[in-house]
């Protein structure tokens, strides 16, 4: 829930601020904007709750920590990707990729009920995969309007 706030709020806010400061309103930037403040937010997570989010991953996969601290780098460098004009189409359909392969990870910790912040088994369970599953989509429809289809 705390990423799609961030995504919706940073949006309306750089979307207002591009209005006031340059007279008219760029939805594709607001969009990438509020897409890079979401991956800078959630990166952050993969340093601060790596041990819970090494929880996230199954038994069978080797270096879990180091998967954790990877995909962070790789969330922080997709935040500034989606900026530069040369790599934003590549890095946009990295980043759905991305988005797509992290979602075994989230149904497996929900079927656990793993709660990623206090690492322990306690989190909400199958249902929350009601909430994450239409959120993956939405992340993904996102980055293909702002940086691919604009």
């Amino acid at each position: 829930m705390k990423p799609l706030f961030i995504l919706l709020s940073v949006f309306c806010a750089s979307l207002l601020t591009i209005k006031i400061f340059r007279g008219n309103f760029n939805f594709y930037l607001s969009m990438r904007i509020a897409m890079s403040a979401m991956l800078i937010f959630t990166a952050t997570g993969h340093f601060m709750f790596f041990k819970g989010m090494s929880m996230m991953l199954p038994e069978f996969i080797p270096f879990k920590t180091e998967i954790v601290y990877l995909t962070g780098i790789l969330e922080i460098l997709a935040a500034v990707g989606i900026f530069v004009p040369e790599i934003r189409i590549t890095t946009a359909w990295l980043l759905i990729i991305f988005f797509i392969l992290i979602l075994p990870s989230n149904i497996f910790s929900a079927i656990n009920h793993i709660d990623y912040q206090k690492a322990t088994f306690n989190g909400d369970g199958i249902s929350y995969l009601w909430f994450r599953i239409p959120l993956q989509i939405f992340f993904m429809i996102w980055v293909y309007l702002s940086a691919i289809k604009f």
